[in-house]
């Protein structure tokens, strides 16, 4: 493996890849579902297809199915790529190398951010609004809102990981090579020697310490359970 290309771990690569590839066909579909149901503010002449909202909740299921798993992976072990305690003075840092990096960061907590809004969105939504024209629901806005967001986030985060890593980090994604410790048979005791770690009183010391980031963690793992539970009950 060359020395100057990053080294990704197995694990986020296929976490990564997998929901990002539902993600995306969610973003697809759901434009076309926007422009065959609604289109109230102009877009491209895709064909009118009924089956094309049926297609999108697909992607949009499996991407729930996905996204909790890589969310805990993103917001744990990969938090280094997310934005930090002093990201808001390097922000302040513009052109430095720190300023592009933070930048980076930020694009990423904005992806979980708004991937979890589309998401829980999504599920508030009734599978008879579009069909029966019934634009104007506020989780049917908010779900356009957040497809916005997730758009621009999206773009960020592919331009901002070009600037800062170039060619060799956006390859490292999709390199399917992996170090020796990043063996999948070494997953399952990994898994078992961190939940060793759980305990009522680690838990109560964690909810002690709070912070933003621990806040929007919180937050966004709750949102993705209740996404799950509370449309058994919204009819």
């Amino acid at each position: 493996m060359s020395v100057s290309r990053p080294y990704q771990p197995l694990l986020l690569r296929l976490l990564h890849g997998l929901t990002g590839l539902c993600a995306i066909a969610a973003i697809v579909t759901a434009y076309w579902t926007y422009t065959t149901y609604d289109n109230r503010w102009g877009g491209l002449p895709l064909p009118r297809w009924s089956a094309i909202e049926g297609i999108h909740g697909t992607f949009g299921l499996w991407t729930l199915l996905l996204f909790p798993v890589f969310a805990i992976y993103a917001l744990r072990r990969g938090q280094r790529r997310l934005l930090q305690p002093e990201s808001g003075r390097h922000l302040q840092l513009i052109g430095k190398p720190v300023w592009w990096y933070t930048l980076h960061r930020t694009a990423n907590s904005l992806m979980l951010l708004a991937l979890t809004v589309a998401l829980f969105s999504g599920k508030m939504m009734g599978s008879t609004w579009l069909p029966m024209g019934e634009l104007t629901h506020v989780w049917y806005t908010i779900h356009l809102l957040s497809w916005v967001m997730l758009v621009a986030a999206l773009a960020l985060h592919l331009l901002l990981s070009a600037k800062i890593g170039g060619t060799s980090l956006l390859l490292s994604i999709v390199d399917w090579r992996f170090r020796q410790p990043d063996h999948p048979r070494h997953w399952w005791p990994q898994i078992v020697t961190q939940q060793q770690t759980w305990s009522w009183g680690a838990i109560a010391l964690w909810f002690q310490a709070l912070t933003a980031y621990k806040v929007t963690e919180f937050s966004i793992l709750l949102s993705l359970a209740i996404a799950w539970v509370l449309p058994m009950f919204k009819y």
